[in-house]
């Protein structure tokens, strides 16, 4: 029961090329930055990966990104990753855009058995319809686009079908977790970690406390450890870096800047 490893390293150490990953992180809150640098030095490429968003220039999946070691990208989010946005347009990676609501439901229906369910989210765009570009090529003509989705109604309203999305691996950081596995997620860093955990066949976890079981409340737990094949403790450095990817202060007068 005891799924504590020595180090990311270890961790990392059966994930191959091509292998697909779903990472948990929003922006640069709870991203797994450590296992993410493991797989980096361990030089693991064409990757297939499912997150929110694929991290920063140079931080979190940025990292691999521009190493040219993520092959396709799921997710719902470019945001200000310039790389991520020069890659896509350029045609060197493979990327399918979602609503964030539909990818969060995606993954946890594929961590709890659903192969599909039906949303209303993207009815009547090019989500349902098809045409979104996948791919472009070199000339900026769209080399593989979406394709187009069945579409049913339910009680006069339009839902498109949606697979539910399982892993080979899933990375996930936590505040706080225990030899077998049990994690518990600080605030906002629990976004998209614990639909990941579920959604990955084989879950790594880097945790910033590490407890002995029984000393986690069950009813604190945000995700149980059944979900949770491996742990990593964290150095107090490790633990305190976290990077604030947009700063707003207020100044003086009420104004913000």
């Amino acid at each position: 029961m005891d799924k504590v490893v020595a180090s990311a390293t270890e961790a990392v150490a059966g994930i191959g090329d091509g292998a697909s990953l779903a990472v948990g992180g929003f922006g640069l809150c709870g991203v797994p930055a450590v296992l993410i640098g493991a797989l980096y030095e361990r030089g693991t490429g064409d990757l297939r990966v499912v997150s929110n968003n694929c991290g920063l220039d140079g931080r979190g999946l940025g990292r691999l990104l521009a190493a040219g070691r993520i092959a396709r990208a799921m997710g719902s989010y470019v945001g200000d990753n310039k790389e991520f946005a020069r890659q896509y347009l350029a045609g060197e990676i493979e990327v399918e855009l979602m609503p964030q609501g539909t990818l969060a439901e995606r993954l946890r229906a594929g961590g709890a058995g659903i192969p599909a369910f039906y949303t209303p989210a993207g009815v009547g765009t090019m989500v349902a319809d098809g045409g979104l570009p996948w791919r472009y090529a070199p000339d900026g003509t769209v080399a593989i686009a979406s394709p187009a989705k069945e579409v049913r109604e339910f009680g006069g309203r339009r839902h498109v079908l949606e697979e539910g999305i399982t892993t080979d691996v899933a990375l996930v950081r936590a505040a706080l977790g225990d030899r077998h596995g049990n994690l518990v997620f600080d605030r906002a860093a629990r976004n998209f970690n614990p639909l990941c955990a579920m959604a990955g066949r084989v879950t790594l976890a880097e945790v910033e406390r590490l407890v002995e079981p029984g000393e986690i409340d069950p009813d604190a737990v945000h995700l149980p450890g059944v979900f949770v094949q491996r742990v990593v403790e964290l150095t107090p450095g490790q633990a305190a870096d976290k990077p604030v990817e947009k700063r707003t202060v207020t100044a003086r007068g009420g104004e913000r800047s």
